[in-house]
């Protein structure tokens, strides 16, 4: 994987001075801010580890933020263990997340998959012959990463992106959890599937027509034009 410049927001210097030495180690570039407003005046990153227990600013603020104007992945540093905290926060435009206490060695999996998926997006995005794919009144456009539905354009988060064109790949056919997980997240993901059952949530939501996606009881979830 090519050097990753990390835009690190964190504010207890202890954990940022580890995490800067052993992301340098790693082979990133690391710029350490201390707090949500110096995060929002920092130059562009490929990608920002952001603790959401911030002393100036709600974490989740800050995501928002950083999401309206920056579309480099976010990965989500909590120390809140409650599955609406991630959950918001994931809403709110992160790629992933991390419970503290985290290992080195599950950040450093995540930052590696997160970063994959990036470069698989961006190539994605280069090919000619990726045409819009149309379904019923949905149109899934992977080479500029846009979705329209009934002609009107739905403003999709990256990973709600990535689930639907997952799902649309195959239109009808039944995807597990962890296919979903494999595909979508990391083939070593070590959060629980129920951020599958949230983004399918959240995506729900934006069609506006929870026919959309089916959930397929003990199995997964499918997607096709509601009836």
């Amino acid at each position: 994987m090519d050097v990753v410049r990390i835009l690190l927001v964190e504010d207890d210097r202890s954990i940022a001075s580890s995490l800067v030495e052993a992301l340098g180690a790693d082979g990133h570039e690391v710029t350490h801010v201390g707090n949500g407003a110096q995060a929002l005046a920092a130059d562009e990153h490929d990608m920002v580890l952001l603790d959401l227990g911030l002393p100036d600013m709600d974490g989740r603020d800050v995501c928002r933020a950083l999401r309206q104007k920056s579309t480099a992945p976010i990965i989500m540093l909590t120390a809140r263990s409650e599955e609406f905290d991630r959950v918001l926060g994931l809403e709110l435009g992160a790629d992933d997340y991390v419970t503290k206490p985290f290992s080195l060695r599950e950040l450093l999996a995540r930052i590696r998959a997160v970063g994959r998926r990036t470069i698989d997006a961006d190539n994605a995005g280069t090919s000619r012959d990726n045409a819009p794919q149309v379904i019923g009144p949905l149109v899934i456009d992977r080479r500029s990463r846009r979705v329209h539905l009934h002609d009107d354009e739905i403003a999709l988060t990256a990973k709600e992106f990535d689930l639907l064109a997952f799902l649309a790949s195959d239109v009808g056919a039944v995807r597990t959890r962890t296919e979903i997980l494999e595909n979508v997240w990391d083939a070593h993901w070590y959060g629980p599937t129920k951020t599958v059952d949230a983004h399918v949530a959240f995506l729900r939501k934006k069609l506006g027509d929870n026919g959309w996606i089916e959930a397929v009881r003990g199995v997964g979830f499918r997607l096709e034009p509601p009836s």
